[in-house]
């Protein structure tokens, strides 16, 4: 008898294909605190059964969802071990900054990675909903931090 907690057994059609990442996912509006949770439940299991899949080390891998915006850029966004939020804002997407600092209420960062605080996740999806045209799993996404910036 192992000591080892067993591995987690996700269902086959838990994620669309052992071998690929999900397509990008056309965006339905969130319109509400509730239709968010929901959908971070979701969006966290499926993760979970995609880096499951693809036999991933979960640790610090920089797992996460990439939402492309209607007006242009793309969004990474990934949550630390502690849960903080790691959003990587592409040079495209600078015209999102004033919402992702009133929905998190935090001042826009130096660079183009945001740090932000772990009850924030829910105030933002629902701030950036209506701006996001598709989303899609990222199974490695290197943020560019600089040392002193490592939240982990």
């Amino acid at each position: 008898m192992s000591d080892q907690a067993p591995e987690p057994i996700f269902p086959d059609d838990a994620v669309a294909g052992a071998d690929s990442i999900p397509a990008p996912r056309r965006w339905i509006v969130l319109q509400n605190v509730h239709e968010v949770e929901t959908w971070i439940d979701t969006y966290n299991r499926e993760l979970q059964a995609v880096v499951f899949r693809h036999k991933m080390n979960t640790v610090n891998a920089g797992q996460g969802i990439c939402f492309t915006l209607e007006l242009g850029g793309e969004i990474y966004l990934h949550t630390t071990p502690e849960g903080q939020i790691l959003l990587d804002v592409s040079e495209e997407a600078a015209w999102a900054a004033p919402v992702i600092s009133a929905a998190a209420n935090v001042p826009a960062p130096a660079g183009s990675v945001w740090v932000l605080p772990p009850d924030t996740l829910t105030q933002l999806i629902l701030g950036l909903s209506g701006l996001i045209a598709t989303s899609q799993f990222v199974l490695r996404h290197e943020y560019r931090l600089g040392r002193s910036q490592r939240p982990y």
